[in-house]
């Protein structure tokens, strides 16, 4: 099965960077280079530009943006689960959050604490808070009550029971929530760049668009989603096998 979803895959992406380079050959613009001269150009930023130094900028903030929104939501969404009187009182809110549009909070976060660096890692964490706080607390609703009772009944401290009947269920739920968290937080970031930040990927491009340089929006394009590939592959699979292994 991983096999055949494997080929599957390079198949897909074979296919497609055919009809790209048949579309570019066809057109033969400036507005759609083909796959050679998107790739001469990324490896030209990466040697003589800051494609590299762009990419560390933004994942730092990537990092520090899905970290702290994926603790605060772990919390939040946990008690919103636990006590009903918690969730009713911040069912509102959190709709609130889930409705507003990303630009408007960012464009806030601006205003409210500056041009800095807090205000659009902020400005990322809220985005992402909402949507991690309703997924954990599906996750607690649907927790098996009857271990629940077992653990009352046998006076399960705390924290052993979050971490062997809680968490062993929940974990599918934060997966989720960290997995599309992650690639929500990716747009964002490079919004909340070229709004207001001189720095990382989406500044760069903003620059790249002011110039109507495609060739070099793509190249940071198909960078960013190598870098996205990456990440995919080498952590959230591999932790997703680890954590749902008892499945199989």
């Amino acid at each position: 099965m991983l096999q055949g979803s494997n080929w599957g895959r390079w198949l897909f992406l074979s296919v497609f960077i055919l009809i790209w380079q048949i579309a570019a050959y066809l057109l033969e613009s400036d507005q759609l280079p083909g796959p050679l001269a998107v790739l001469q150009s990324l490896w030209y930023h990466l040697i003589e530009g800051d494609l590299l130094n762009s990419i560390i900028v933004t994942l730092r903030r990537v990092v520090l943006a899905f970290t702290l929104a994926m603790l605060v939501g772990i919390v939040v969404g946990f008690l919103m689960g636990r006590f009903p009187l918690i969730d009713t009182i911040l069912d509102g809110v959190l709709i609130m959050g889930l409705n507003i549009p990303a630009l408007v909070i960012i464009i806030l976060c601006y205003v409210w604490f500056g041009l800095v660096e807090a205000a659009a890692v902020a400005a990322v964490a809220i985005n992402k808070m909402p949507l991690v706080a309703v997924t954990v607390r599906e996750g607690v609703r649907a927790i098996d009550q009857q271990l629940l009772q077992v653990g009352e009944v046998f006076r399960v401290p705390l924290v052993r029971s979050l971490l062997h009947i809680y968490m062993p269920q929940l974990y599918p739920y934060l997966i989720t929530a960290a997995r599309s968290g992650l690639s929500l937080i990716w747009k964002i970031v490079l919004v909340v760049e070229l709004l207001g930040r001189s720095d990382g990927v989406g500044f760069q491009l903003n620059t790249f668009f002011q110039f109507f340089d495609i060739t070099s929006i793509l190249a940071y394009t198909l960078a960013f989603v190598l870098v996205i590939y990456s990440i995919e592959s080498l952590l959230m699979r591999p932790l997703e096998n680890y954590l749902t292994r008892w499945r199989s």
